[in-house]
């Protein structure tokens, strides 16, 4: 038998129990669907906290330090921090203003409602390199605003649109905690998908310290790392600096890194993708022996045809191949609808879950074709060895 005969012979077969048919490729509809979506979604997961991480700024250390028995901590980490050009580009105090209202004009915000309620922060002319900001409208800080006290500041995205809407704000005056700051700048929006909280922030010199905290210790940094690399020894670097000039026993200091935590995301990210997908796989199991059920009964229904080629001279191989093929037909043709399926199920959830639209990558849709016409292969090829191995006297007689 040819082979376009046998692919006309099991559409044929297929066509004419399309009842059966349609329910046996049912199973592997809903695996490979399960399959697609599942590894979609963690992969979405993924995508959401890798953002974030990239909206806060690659690289970056968080220091943190203070010593009861000496007034020169933050100096002295500032001074360091400076020292080590080759492996960091920038740091900036990242101290946050315990403050109550924030107003402009007949607009006042309170520290009562936090979903509005923008968050003050003090840092020096590179907040922004440090931080990943990039200016929108107007300018940044500047060194002079920091050392001559100047009472201004930049607002975060969210922080503008709560405060002044669609007008401009540049060169407005609001008012913290009743101290009058000019606006000299807007952050363009991070528009992370996680949390827009780091749009809704103002930035203020950290020479405001005393003004808003009535404090001049400064406690908090973040530092830029010029690569990857460069983040590991510098943290190395700081952390024996630290260990030398704080005394654990009075007082405390931490370095740490967000590098660390996107890697150990990373990690979990494909530890659940193959955990969902290892779930959803079981689906396709059951898919699998559902088509060896079909397949046996096709086999015993079409025993005196299998006797009658038999008998005429076919091939084992021959009729291997006859049902070889009419099982992968239908795992291949239920595939492509699971596929399909799992497509828009990907949009759907994606869209309701994390607001993005995200389709499921080529690797994830060739592997679920490729699972598709391999079920049919491994689960039909038992019934279709069991048929070439019928005696052509035996099966003739089968009723």
């Amino acid at each position: 038998m040819k082979l376009h005969q046998a692919f006309k012979m099991a559409f044929k077969s297929i066509s004419a129990n399309k009842g059966r048919s349609a329910l046996t490729m049912l199973g592997i509809i809903i695996g490979l669907a399960a399959v697609i979506i599942l590894v979609s979604y963690a992969a979405a997961q993924n995508k959401q906290i890798t953002d974030y991480f990239e909206s806060m700024g690659t690289n970056q250390i968080t220091i943190s330090a203070a010593s009861w028995n000496s007034q020169g901590v933050s100096d002295a980490l500032h001074d360091y921090c400076l020292s080590l050009g080759d492996l960091v580009e920038g740091v900036t105090p990242n101290l946050q203003a315990n403050v109550s209202t924030v107003k402009y004009d007949a607009r006042t915000l309170t520290n009562d409602d936090w979903e509005t309620f923008p968050q003050v922060y003090m840092g020096s002319e590179q907040y922004a390199l440090c931080n990943n900001y990039t200016i929108a409208h107007g300018r940044d800080l500047s060194y002079m605003d920091v050392q001559k006290y100047n009472q201004v500041c930049v607002l975060g995205a969210k922080a503008k649109d709560s405060l002044f809407n669609f007008s401009d704000p540049v060169g407005q005056v609001i008012f913290i905690d009743g101290n009058p700051f000019t606006v000299i700048g807007v952050y363009a929006s991070k528009a992370t998908t996680i949390s827009d909280y780091m749009d809704n922030i103002i930035l203020v010199p950290y020479t405001m310290n005393r003004l808003l905290n009535g404090s001049t210790e400064m406690t908090d940094y973040v530092a830029k790392a010029t690569s990857a690399d460069s983040t590991t020894e510098a943290i190395t670097r700081l952390d024996g600096f630290l260990s030398g000039l704080v005394d654990s026993n009075t007082g405390y200091y931490y370095v740490q890194t967000n590098n660390t935590y996107q890697d150990q995301s990373d990690e979990q990210s494909k530890i659940q993708q193959r955990f969902l997908g290892g779930i959803a796989a079981i689906s396709l199991l059951v898919g699998g022996i559902g088509i060896m059920n079909i397949m046996l009964v096709t086999v015993t229904e079409r025993t005196r045809e299998i006797g009658i080629r038999k008998a005429i001279g076919a091939e084992r191989r021959s009729i291997i191949a006859q049902f070889l093929i009419e099982a992968a037909m239908i795992c291949l043709i239920g595939g492509l609808i699971g596929i399909a399926v799992g497509y828009v199920g990907t949009l759907i959830i994606c869209k309701k879950s994390f607001d993005f639209i995200m389709l499921p990558t080529p690797g994830i849709t060739l592997g679920a074709f490729g699972i598709s016409v391999a079920l049919g292969i491994i689960f039909g090829l038992y019934p279709a060895v069991k048929a070439s191995a019928l005696q052509p006297v035996d099966a003739l007689r089968a009723d």
